[in-house]
């Protein structure tokens, strides 16, 4: 077989093991809590991207050091995108449910738009006007049907992640210049390295007074599925995706792990779904694609990136 059509397998994998996740991400911050999960996280994150960076470069590990002029926008990138977005993320989710999660997060090419046209780096089109706000209304008819329910307290953890989607499409944007010098895999690693430390000391007294008790090896099989497989190992298998079938062809499969994050959430967690519920999420991603592939043109590389969390 081709690696053109090994890069589609490998990316429809990729989608369920996203899709997935969600539903393992609320099960572990239900049973540990936000702050422990965080902790977590941001513990064995860098260790893993340093581990990465040492396979790769073994010898010349020196050389990935950022050079002096580019360390201010690696810190920016490290706390914008890992400690505020990453932080948001799960205390979205821990207010919401899967699927919803999983449906809002696919805004994030939405307000990557916006700051390049508010930068002036992307001349706004038609289509992806009318895509944007098609995305908006089928958001605000997503979460209608909560809000009408009076289901307030999943309708801010929805609110939530929209914030959360608006500081990653900041990092993405922020963080182009530096894939562009140094690779995807040296600032993911140094970006965590500057983004850890303040959220391992915000979540350490979250950690140490949680019960260990709820460790069980359902809980660990989450964290290895959550952390290791979904965030490192997906990250790998996309970025070689991306590099096999270029970013357009790549792209449109990131709208599968919302309608795959909804079946397991049902599944697994009992995650009950309205038509209007469905409708809006059909209607929001139909938006997104829209705004993003409607000017005939492949989207930039961050617009691209699925949020995996």
């Amino acid at each position: 077989m081709s690696a053109r059509r090994w890069s589609l397998v490998a990316a429809l994998f990729t989608m369920v093991l996203w899709g997935v996740n969600f539903a393992f991400v609320k099960y572990l911050l239900d049973t540990l809590g936000v702050g422990a999960f965080l902790f977590i996280r941001f513990v064995s994150m860098p260790l893993l991207a340093f581990l990465l960076l040492l396979l790769v470069f073994r010898r010349h590990i020196a050389r990935t050091w950022p050079k002096r002029e580019d360390l201010p926008r690696f810190i920016a990138c490290g706390l914008i995108g890992h400690a505020l977005h990453v932080g948001i993320v799960f205390w979205g989710i821990s207010l919401s449910t899967a699927f919803s999660s999983a449906l809002v997060l696919t805004s994030g090419p939405l307000f990557t738009l916006a700051i390049l046209v508010l930068a002036g780096a992307e001349r706004l089109r038609a289509s992806q006007v009318a895509g944007t706000l098609v995305a908006g209304a089928g958001i605000g008819l997503f979460l209608s049907d909560k809000f009408a329910g009076g289901v307030l307290h999943a309708g801010y953890g929805d609110l939530i992640l929209l914030v959360a989607a608006s500081l990653f499409s900041l990092y993405t944007v922020l963080a182009r210049p530096l894939v562009e010098r140094y690779g995807p895999l040296i600032v993911l690693a140094y970006t965590l390295a500057f983004g850890a430390p303040p959220m391992i000391l915000i979540t350490a007294p979250s950690m140490f007074t949680a019960d260990l008790g709820r460790l069980t090896p359902m809980v660990w099989f989450g964290l290895f599925w959550a952390i290791v497989l979904s965030s490192v190992g997906g990250w790998l298998v996309w970025a070689w995706v991306n590099h096999v079938r270029g970013i357009a062809r790549s792209a449109p499969l990131m709208y599968l792990p919302p309608p795959i994050a909804g079946v397991v959430a049902w599944l697994t967690l009992g995650e009950q779904f309205t038509w209007l519920k469905i409708v809006g999420a059909g209607v929001t991603m139909a938006g997104v694609a829209w705004a993003q592939f409607g000017s005939g043109r492949p989207p930039p590389r961050e617009a691209a990136q699925v949020d995996s969390g």
